[in-house]
């Protein structure tokens, strides 16, 4: 009887030694590395997913990449698809017009014609006249472009779409949902200032992020923050929250994009109701978002709209949170915030 138990325990030991061996402790990740813009991943997983992280990235620039002939917006572009088989590209879309639509036009991805007559797209910067505006604007119109059942038609031949302004937002959704499919609990995708977060970083912390001061410059390189702000699950407390809930955050600006031309400054927001670059009241515009796409798109309308618009979008989209860097007077800045956004503020560093 004893031998019988001897036997038992050691077969428990071995069943045992064999499960633990089989799958590898979780620990935190890091992928990191520059396409258009830098980007910064960390995950907590079994292993590290380096290759199919690649890959979802791969396929960003094969959707979005306007400077790549081959990709499909460029073949949309052209008029040389109309048959729209990816599910990220029609989401975007969907998106897009949305926000156009709630924005009456303020937000619109066909702008692309003005994106580049005044010099940020493949245009040089040169003169630009009415004349020149009057004459884009004949094809331009979120109205004039539309996606039914998968297929993408045009009103207007010469109607063109640049998706920059949601499209880091998006691959940082595209990795999400990556790390989603395979039950990762805890997640920071950041591309280009865009984000997403999901659960907690490696000290059991929810994940800290920073909103950066709206001071002029080109280089990227200033990092100087008016806020700190902490992510975690809708409708959740610090206390309260768990492991799970995504959220995506987005930041649009004047202060990275822009030239000055015969001592005149010419940021990259542009009205396209107007066709000519603009700068209200906003200088920055922080979004939370239930997804980065979404953050990334309405951040970029409230700097055309001006604080006020960003009130109304609000109320059309209830699910967003928003902050803004405001001109104020000559002693410093002006900040407005939507009643629910304070729930993420830690600090303000005035």
């Amino acid at each position: 009887m004893r031998t019988c138990s001897y036997s038992l325990l050691s077969f428990c030991l071995i069943l045992l030694s064999v499960v633990s061996c089989g799958k590898a402790p979780k620990e935190y990740y890091t992928y990191t590395g520059h396409l258009h813009t830098p980007y910064h991943i960390k995950y907590e997983y079994d292993k590290p997913l380096d290759g199919e992280i690649q890959k979802e990235l791969d396929r960003f620039y094969h959707l979005f990449n306007a400077f790549d002939s081959s990709s499909v917006v460029s073949q949309i572009n052209r008029n040389q698809l109309t048959e729209i088989e990816d599910s990220t590209f029609r989401s975007l879309f969907r998106t897009a017009m949305l926000i156009s639509a709630y924005t009456d036009g303020a937000y619109d991805i066909t702008c692309a014609p003005l994106i580049n007559l005044w010099g940020f797209g493949f245009s040089k910067k040169d003169s630009v006249t009415l004349e020149h505006i009057d004459s884009v604007k004949q094809f331009i119109g979120y109205k004039k472009v539309h996606l039914d059942k998968g297929k993408i038609t045009k009103d207007d031949a010469r109607l063109t779409l640049n998706c920059s302004s949601l499209a880091d937002g998006t691959v940082c959704d595209m990795i999400a949902d990556l790390f989603d499919s395979k039950g990762i609990a805890n997640y920071m995708v950041e591309f280009g200032g865009e984000i997403v977060t999901k659960g907690v970083n490696q000290k059991g912390e929810y994940w800290k992020l920073g909103i950066t001061r709206p001071v002029d410059d080109n280089s990227g390189m200033s990092q100087d923050l008016t806020a700190t702000i902490r992510l975690w699950p809708e409708g959740q407390t610090p206390k309260t929250a768990r492991n799970n809930g995504r959220r995506g955050m987005a930041t649009s600006g004047n202060y990275r994009n822009f030239y000055v031309k015969n001592g005149k400054k010419y940021a990259h927001t542009i009205d396209p109701r107007e066709g000519c670059p603009v700068q209200r009241d906003v200088l920055s515009a922080t979004i939370i978002a239930p997804t980065a796409m979404l953050a990334d798109a309405c951040a970029t309308a409230c700097m055309v709209l001006g604080s006020g618009g960003a009130e109304v979008l609000k109320h059309k989209l209830p699910e967003i949170e928003y902050f803004l860097i405001c001109s104020g007077d000559s002693t410093g800045f002006k900040y407005i915030e939507s009643s629910g956004f304070s729930k993420y503020l830690i600090s303000m560093n005035e």
